[in-house]
């Protein structure tokens, strides 16, 4: 389970994402499709075609992480 600090922005990306690409590739995308700088605090959310799967790209405030959310059964809404 992942504790996200009060006050954190998060941004979701609408459309669908390459899953195959890694933190680096995804930063980049956030910077160039969203105009956002993946440095700057908010988290994104980045969903795949089957809705069964969300990356999501957080700044701690020391690195950049990357956290994968897979569900077994449904899809996310």
């Amino acid at each position: 389970m992942m504790f996200v600090p009060a006050g954190v922005k998060v941004h979701l990306a609408l459309g669908y994402t390459d899953m195959r690409k890694g933190m680096d590739g995804l930063a980049m995308l956030v910077q160039d499709t969203l105009k956002k700088d993946p440095f700057s605090g908010p988290s994104v959310c980045l969903p795949r075609q089957e809705a069964s799967i969300l990356k999501v790209l957080f700044w701690d405030g020391n690195g950049l992480c990357l956290f994968t959310k897979r569900i077994d059964q449904g899809g996310f809404v």
